[in-house]
């Protein structure tokens, strides 16, 4: 189903919405399970909030989910696992040696979520893409193209027996590899969200939790370092899948950081009025798991960018549309 407004003009900017929808198997490498479980529990009302905001201001969004999250337990996903696993030189990376570690395999709502993504395919305009089956990382030593080739064979069979058709891509940890491009294309994948173009968001492997550009990427958050990373439809038609790069992190609320929330909101605004003079695609992204805490006041700051957008729509200047939307109008026009 398409939101209302969901028609293209040249004539606006585009806001492009797109979450990564990955539940633990996003963090499992990084953060205990008992340390970040109060964002997964949270995720839970967390979706149905963000869904509501969506269908009020009639947004288009795309939910790049694992493969994982399709399925009821743990018993049924070891049932379904592909043929070729990730050979990542760091074991932690592989979400299949955290499975196989597991004693007592409980807590499924923390790693599963097949009733969520049936409340998605519910509402108007939402996009189920893949964020891969298994949060795969494309860059990372010693894993291959056939694994990652088979790691997103099955993200696509598991989404098409649940009904889905899986068109768009967003490479996990934002390991954005251009060899597997190819892979993805003759996948049927449309289009992927890309990194920004600015060096601070290169991504290669080892370094996404590199402590200089992560803080240069929490300050750019906040004032403008990388410029406002919006994308003309022209620099974006003409190669096929589709880069619809990001533009901006909607970084959660923090308590320690509640004082520069403004400057968030701010640089974010000044985005989307760029994107609208410019008639430019503007892409926006987060995780569910970052509202799981704060709900609140993380819907709170959603419900003002939406807001702003929606007085830019309102004013003839914006437009809503998934990344998948995005990408075959783009199709049509090459």
């Amino acid at each position: 189903m398409i939101a209302t407004d969901s028609h293209f003009s040249d004539k606006r900017g585009t806001f492009v919405i797109s979450l990564d929808f990955e539940l633990y198997w996003g963090v499992q490498d990084v953060i205990s399970l008992n340390e970040y479980q109060n964002n997964l529990l949270g995720v839970r009302e967390a979706i149905p909030e963000i869904l509501e905001l969506f269908n009020e201001f009639k947004i288009n969004a795309t939910w790049a989910t694992i493969g994982f999250l399709y399925f009821k337990d743990f018993e049924d996903l070891q049932n379904n696992l592909p043929q070729q696993l990730p050979s990542y030189n760091n074991l932690e990376f592989s979400p299949y040696g955290y499975i196989n570690s597991l004693v007592e395999k409980d807590r499924e709502n923390l790693h599963f979520a097949p009733e969520l993504i049936e409340l998605i395919k519910q509402y108007p305009g939402q996009e189920i893409g893949t964020h891969t089956f298994s949060h795969y990382y494309c860059l990372e030593d010693s894993q291959t193209e056939a694994e990652f080739e088979a790691d997103l064979s099955a993200a696509i069979q598991t989404a098409k027996k649940a009904g889905i058709a899986t068109e768009s891509l967003i490479f996990p940890r934002n390991q954005y590899n251009q060899s597997y491009l190819k892979i993805i294309e003759e996948a049927g994948i449309k289009c992927y969200r890309g990194n920004e173009t600015h060096k601070i968001y290169n991504s290669i492997n080892g370094d996404y939790w590199d402590f200089k550009k992560r803080s240069l990427r929490v300050l750019d958050s906040y004032i403008n370092i990388s410029g406002q990373n919006c994308y003309s439809v022209q620099e974006l038609r003409g190669k096929f899948p589709i880069n619809i790069p990001a533009s901006r992190f909607l970084r959660p609320y923090s308590p320690k950081l509640k004082y520069f929330r403004s400057l968030q909101l701010r640089r974010i605004r000044s985005g989307l009025s760029y994107a609208a003079k410019e008639r430019s695609v503007y892409h926006l992204w987060w995780h569910p798991h970052n509202f799981g805490v704060n709900l609140q006041e993380n819907i709170k700051s959603l419900r003002q960018v939406l807001e702003f957008y929606g007085e830019l729509r309102d004013q003839n200047k914006m437009q809503s549309l998934n990344m998948l939307q995005l990408a075959d109008v783009l199709n049509q026009e090459v």
